[in-house]
């Protein structure tokens, strides 16, 4: 190397030149795609208009709720901050399966989790919605038989006097008729939403002011600490119920109530990590340098307390899946939309004569419920190495 070449001093380090427009490629293309998914939310919201006419081919199927938009969101944060880090630091990536695959129920849970979640996102274009047909209440699901009496036309065969399941209706149907594998699969879309929009909400809201009370303290870290224990108290589950009675059950308003209203865990479990940080030797020596409070919670306190919120993520999700069917069995969910929870409270009176109608639905509650705390269990033993001499 020349020795005429200039050597740049670490107190000449330019931090301002850091604040506000150097965007990471991460960064970058999730803009990008907000950017053309907030195009397509406005063409969706003008094309409502009677003042517009929309193109005839976009406007066949075309059929897109609020909650449609709010899990595509979802799924771009998941994609850039989860997916992307991963891709990109494949090193740590690898240790981290090399880690999480000890683990082997949480191995079969994670197999178990991705099939759950494609046939939410894809499943409900194969089955569609299911219909109403009476006289086809109470079909047993493949290789189960019941008294022929029981259905009033059996779609199975029948012999000794008993309907055997068919494989038009492999897990049964309802009383009325509904193929019940139409509603599982339905049912996992609902669940797949709720988990990830509400969840993504709990995290980004409680992330954001945990860490920024951490690393600020004093005054702001006292002011927001004392705002999450006033909402900690506050009765989301009663303004839910208020809600109802005004304006009916809906998905989104389980989302916006209990998304906005239940990040008070998060952001305390975050600001406890962040204090934790914030007291590290690297943090020290970029204040020292001139780094502002916006520079180090970005570059060094956020990331290093992601380990935390993807653990808390793990355990967020089932706990709102959960909740959300324990709401809609007592009918305060959304009764146009096929839940579990619904299902299972659709066969409760039937259990002596139609065990598969709530059975069914329950056994891929539970072992949904099971597969993220498998899941959550290994992803913290993964990321936290103060776990590893535990174990």
């Amino acid at each position: 190397m020349s020795s005429d070449t200039p050597r740049r001093q670490f107190e000449d380090i330019d931090w301002d030149a850091d604040r506000g427009v150097g965007l990471t490629r991460q960064t970058t293309g999730f803009l990008a795609s907000l950017l053309v998914l907030a195009t397509l939310f406005v063409y969706d919201y003008l094309r409502q208009s009677p003042l517009f006419e929309p193109n005839p081919v976009l406007r066949d199927g075309w059929d897109i709720t609020q909650l449609d938009w709010l899990f595509t969101l979802s799924l771009l944060l998941f994609c850039f901050y989860i997916i992307a880090p991963l891709w990109t630091n494949r090193r740590m990536a690898a240790h981290y399966w090399r880690e999480f695959r000890k683990n082997r129920a949480a191995v079969v849970s994670l197999g178990y989790l991705v099939i759950l979640f494609t046939l939410g996102l894809f499943g409900p274009l194969l089955v569609g919605k299911p219909s109403v047909e009476l006289i086809q209440g109470y079909q047993p699901p493949v290789g189960v038989a019941v008294d022929n009496s029981v259905p009033l036309q059996c779609a199975g065969r029948v012999a000794n006097g008993q309907c055997y399941g068919s494989w038009a209706f492999p897990l049964g149907t309802t009383g009325e008729g509904k193929d019940i594998l139409a509603l599982v699969v339905l049912g996992m879309r609902v669940s797949i939403r709720i988990g990830l929009i509400t969840s993504f909400l709990i995290i980004s809201i409680g992330a954001t002011v945990g860490t920024v009370a951490a690393y600020l303290g004093g005054l702001v870290d006292e002011v927001l600490m004392r705002y999450v224990d006033i909402q900690q108290v506050f009765p989301s589950f009663l303004l839910y119920i208020l809600l109802i009675y005004l304006f009916g059950g809906s998905l989104l308003m389980f989302i916006l109530v209990f998304g906005l209203l239940s990040w008070g865990g998060t952001a305390r479990l975050v600001r406890s990590a962040a204090l934790q940080r914030s007291e590290d030797e690297y943090v020290e020596v970029a204040r020292c340098a001139g780094a502002d409070a916006t520079h180090v919670i970005r570059r060094h306190i956020l990331p290093n307390v992601s380990g935390t919120v993807i653990t808390n993520l793990t355990l967020l999700i089932p706990g709102l899946i959960l909740f959300e069917a324990g709401l809609a069995f007592l009918s305060l969910g959304d009764p146009t939309i096929p839940s579990w929870g619904q299902t299972i409270a659709a066969g409760r009176s039937d259990l002596g004569s139609a065990w598969w109608v709530s059975t069914v639905p329950g056994v891929f509650l539970f072992l949904t419920i099971l597969a993220f705390n498998f899941v959550g269990d290994a992803l913290r033993d993964a990321l936290d190495p103060r776990s590893e001499g535990n174990t």
